[in-house]
């Protein structure tokens, strides 16, 4: 009897087939996973820009000259909306740049009459796996 040194085709076929099923799950969990990652970096953009918009605003300035006044800028992740008006009901929006998931879909930081800030997208409630926590669609 022969000492067998290596393995069968059927054994390499199925390490082979393991593998792929094992791609097949992980990828798509990965591909969400940076699409997350992606809106979340968005609006790590622009929440720095609310504390500069209340500072503005206290300042009793009513306009600026762009989103460079307020401390923000387009990166490879988001395109910031132009801001001129200041209000006490203004917003700052962000357009994603990224996966194909979110590529386009809006996300922004909302300022009411009372001062306080909300977080909201127009990522679609079936979509909602990317939204950050603290977020609403609307």
């Amino acid at each position: 009897m022969k000492n067998q040194k290596g393995f069968t085709l059927i054994e390499l076929m199925i390490v082979v087939a393991i593998i792929a099923i094992l791609a097949a799950i992980a990828l798509p969990m990965y591909q969400d996973y940076v699409a997350k990652s992606q809106v979340t970096a968005g609006l790590a953009e622009i929440t720095p820009g609310k504390t500069q918009y209340e500072v503005a605003l206290n300042e009793g300035k009513t306009t600026v000259a762009d989103i460079a006044e307020l401390g923000l800028k387009d990166s490879d992740r988001c395109t910031i909306s132009p801001i001129t008006a200041l209000s006490a009901t203004g917003s700052i929006e962000c357009t994603l740049k990224g996966n194909t998931k979110i590529i386009g879909k809006k996300i922004r930081v909302e300022r009411a009459a009372d001062g306080t800030w909300a977080c909201k997208t127009d990522i679609t409630a079936a979509d909602k796996k990317y939204i950050p926590s603290g977020c609403v669609t609307g």
